[in-house]
């Protein structure tokens, strides 16, 4: 069924608020990124303080286990390698996402690529749990990086549609109150 032309949105819109939500989100997660690569380069120049902080705050949401983690430095990241592709997948597809979509298309894909994505990550996170597999610091992070980047197909469409839904009530208003008036 055709949308109604109320819903209608032109691309040439001077809104910029999909345009700000990116970038937010961008500016977000390469400072997560540098403070997950930043904690082991802290702690090894010293600055401890800085360093446990860091470890601290992602401490709430990684195991942060020494034999599943990347090192650098002599000093563990500040996640697991799983938890390390993740974020850094879904930092590289931030950053790539308007190439990939217009930012003012809200409307994610279908349910099924998510679950297609996260499929690899289960899979080797069961077999490692089962003794089937061997998982490795590469089959982590690739199958986080995976699902991390399929995931921005899904977080970025609803921050831009919540940016937008005051704007589309405002829009629908005016039409509304214009319609009565005829």
């Amino acid at each position: 069924m055709p949308s109604s032309p109320a819903s209608y949105v032109s691309p040439f819109s001077t809104d910029r608020r999909p345009f700000l939500i990116w970038s937010f989100v961008t500016v977000l997660c390469l400072v997560i990124m540098a403070a997950i690569i930043g904690a082991p380069v802290a702690l090894a120049r010293g600055h401890n303080v800085l360093a446990q902080a860091l470890y601290s705050t992602f401490s709430h949401a990684c195991h942060q286990l020494s034999d599943r983690s990347f090192f650098i430095a002599g000093h563990q990241f500040a996640v697991c390698a799983r938890c390390t592709g993740l974020y850094a997948g879904f930092a590289v597809a931030t950053l790539a996402y308007p190439l990939l979509r217009p930012l003012r298309q809200a409307d994610p894909p279908a349910r099924r690529w998510l679950f297609l994505a996260a499929a690899p990550l289960a899979i080797d996170f069961f077999l490692g749990f089962f003794g089937l597999w061997q998982n490795t610091h590469l089959s982590r992070f690739v199958t986080g990086a995976l699902l991390g980047s399929v995931a921005v197909l899904y977080v970025m469409p609803g921050l831009i549609d919540l940016s937008l839904m005051e704007w589309k009530k405002a829009i629908g208003n005016q039409q509304s109150a214009v319609s009565r008036k005829d």
